[in-house]
């Protein structure tokens, strides 16, 4: 048993982030490391690193940002309860995130059109500047 509680307390980035259930697989947390969308104290982190217990880490994945603060290390995976156990995520980044979905989900970050023009539409599109 002293064995596991050893393996516990050194455990890889990647298989840390995997184990939290921020990625589906670990090729997929390693992938996102390297890509530079996890960074701790505002550096990019590197898949090998070893996280420790209260350690916050900035995460991106899509059009999310979170920033989790380490509560306990795991290299195996279990359920989302257990895994949700493994991190606190502070609360300004639960409200930022909360806010960027409501303005996602209003529409106000891109244009919205209707599509391409029609054909009718594109002539009067050339028509307006001669009048």
């Amino acid at each position: 048993m002293r064995e596991k509680d050893e393996k516990d307390d050194k455990v890889r980035l990647d298989k840390w982030l995997w184990a939290a259930r921020f990625y589906k697989t670990r090729a997929l947390a390693k992938e996102a490391i390297e890509g530079g969308k996890v960074h701790h104290h505002g550096e990019r982190c590197k898949a090998s690193k070893e996280p420790r217990v209260g350690d916050e880490y900035v995460i991106r994945a899509g059009f999310d940002e979170r920033t989790v603060v380490v509560r306990a290390l795991s290299a195996v995976r279990r359920g989302a309860p257990e895994a949700q156990a493994l991190y606190e995520e502070t609360a300004e980044s639960l409200t930022k995130r909360e806010a960027a979905a409501a303005m996602r989900k209003a529409g106000a970050l891109g244009i919205q059109t209707d599509g391409r023009p029609t054909k009718k539409q594109r002539r009067q599109i050339f028509r307006l500047p001669d009048q």
